[in-house]
């Protein structure tokens, strides 16, 4: 059973964000903020979920958290500061966008900057210990995977309603084929033998 926070006295966020490793879209962070009586026994990191309960988690967590925020940093921001720093300002904003203000914040992985003077603790694989970091890590996966489905419709050729903009073998040789989009990110290396071509 996850636990629920780090620290029972404050009021506590839980944020982490998806799409760190893609080639194509943005990356997505979350923040959410748990009542204090929050238990389900489901709700764990959202990369050992099917698709279908993360979509049924999401569901539960958007009508039973205190508050909850989801942002999309664009490829051009990942573009100009790299994505460690994109993912950071990502949950820095979907911090800032919560309608209650946090008193602490649990980050899942190694890496912050502090906001707002806001105490906060850094937790490796977090998303697989505390509740809020697991709800947050599936915000920002479904709400990534949701945008990535819809680009999908424009964009067909890259079958990016399944791969997500992953750099499977599948996306590469679509790039290979057809070019790169004005949704790669272009700061990240989607052919290394060869130079893209914008379309």
């Amino acid at each position: 059973m996850l636990k629920l926070k780090i620290n029972k006295k404050l009021l506590e966020c839980g944020t982490d964000e998806a799409g760190r490793g893609c080639l194509a879209g943005p990356v997505t962070a979350a923040a959410v903020i748990l009542p204090n009586n929050f238990r389900h026994p489901f709700l764990t990191d959202s990369k050992q979920l099917s698709a279908q309960k993360r979509e049924e988690l999401r569901e539960i967590i958007e009508r039973k958290a205190i508050c909850f925020s989801v942002v999309h940093v664009m490829m051009d921001e990942i573009d100009a500061i790299n994505i460690l720093n994109a993912s950071i300002l990502g949950m820095h904003r979907a911090i800032e966008n919560l309608s209650h203000y946090p008193e602490f914040i649990a980050i899942d992985g190694n890496r912050f900057k502090p906001f707002q003077q806001i105490p906060y603790e850094c937790v490796v694989k977090g998303d697989g210990k505390y509740l809020h970091i697991a709800a947050a890590s599936i915000l920002a996966k479904t709400y990534r995977d949701e945008y990535m489905a819809g680009l999908h419709k424009h964009y067909p050729n890259y079958n990016w309603k399944q791969n997500k903009g992953y750099p499977t073998l599948e996306h590469r040789e679509a790039i290979r084929a057809y070019g790169s989009t004005i949704f790669h990110r272009k700061s990240f290396r989607l052919l290394p033998e060869i130079e893209e071509i914008e379309i």
